[in-house]
């Protein structure tokens, strides 16, 4: 075994000077340490050695196994240096060069948008909740006092997905299921916004899309007022596009609230006096609101009895497209660079 283990360590060191790569230093290890190298088959005899001569031999393997292990760290280190010197030798930097420009990336206008709303109500005292956007019909409809005649429940405004067990699912055409669902969880008083994505059967053009972004308020408490309303949306106005704007309420028809009205702020861009943006009337409509309908509140288990409040909805896209004078809608889905550039 003496023989052997002399030999190897020779041939090792034959093997090791002729080494001129990592690759070749990787293969020495593998055929002289490895499972089925030199040393692993050598030392499998060592049980076949008398009392007596194990632990010489067992001293004298160990020195191999060291001489090995230690003449392969040595020579990686060596050729590694080399490689390095070599490097810097051929690769040349020259640090007076200008740098290469890196982009510099921005928020999108909607979350631009978002982040704004979200301030002006938080700092109102209002809560942000979300919620799925995948919704039962129920929610979406049913709760909100929509009867199954309704239009927007036809197939060509409103995208259903399945039915399961009878139930209808479909891509939610508002916000308003996250008022459902909190009503459903939570006792008034309740004061929530709820922005996010919704998805109606539109045609894609300048003003519609089949997928674009809503932002809906509730407040329910004890004693609430078409005059608290008032203030509040007015107010959030004044925050969003200055103190000197002004707001009207017309008159409309939603199915989940009763009175029902549209709110009009004078146009950002002729500041009331009539332009083309706002057909030359100095008005333009930014949201839908009205006092909760009573049908709601009880399918939500809320009292109408003891409590009442109101609610509101606008087209977040529509916003963002009067704030930054936006001509065209699809501007905002295109991921068209530069168009983004601009609200860096």
């Amino acid at each position: 075994m003496k023989e052997e283990l002399l030999a190897i360590r020779a041939s090792f060191e034959e093997e090791l000077s002729q080494a001129k790569s990592l690759r070749d230093l990787e293969d020495l290890r593998v055929r002289f340490l490895g499972k089925k190298g030199s040393m692993t088959k050598v030392m499998k005899g060592m049980g076949r050695l008398s009392k007596e001569e194990r632990p010489v031999m067992g001293a004298l393997a160990n020195e191999v196994r060291e001489t090995i292990t230690k003449g392969i760290s040595d020579k990686k280190e060596q050729i590694e240096n080399e490689q390095l010197e070599a490097r810097l030798a051929t690769e040349k930097l020259d640090v007076t060069l200008p740098g290469a420009e890196i982009p510099r990336g921005g928020r999108h206008p909607l979350q631009i948008v978002i982040d704004e709303l979200e301030d002006i109500f938080l700092g109102m005292g209002f809560s942000i909740v979300d919620g799925p956007e995948i919704e039962w019909s129920k929610f979406n409809f049913d709760y909100l006092n929509m009867p199954p005649e309704h239009s927007a429940r036809d197939l060509s405004e409103t995208f259903y997905t399945d039915t399961t067990d009878g139930e209808e699912i479909v891509l939610r055409t508002q916000t308003s299921p996250v008022q459902v669902r909190t009503m459903f969880k939570q006792k008034p008083p309740l004061k929530i916004i709820s922005p996010g994505r919704v998805y109606r059967a539109d045609e894609i053009d300048a003003t519609h899309s089949p997928v674009f972004h809503q932002i809906e308020g509730l407040v329910i408490d004890k004693n609430i007022t078409m005059s608290d309303l008032k203030g509040t949306l007015s107010l959030f106005a004044k925050r969003l596009y200055g103190e000197d704007v002004k707001t009207r309420f017309r008159p409309h028809q939603f199915y989940f609230t009763e009175p029902s009205a549209e709110m009009d702020v004078t146009c950002a861009q002729c500041g009331g006096k009539g332009c083309r943006v706002c057909g030359n009337t100095g008005w333009i409509e930014v949201l839908g609101c009205g006092m909760v309908h009573p049908n709601v509140l009880r399918e939500c288990g809320i009292d109408p009895e003891i409590y009442s409040g109101f609610a509101f909805g606008a087209g977040l896209d529509r916003i963002a497209t009067l704030k930054y004078g936006i001509p065209d809608l699809r501007l905002l889905f295109e991921n068209d660079l530069r168009f983004l550039t601009q609200f860096q």
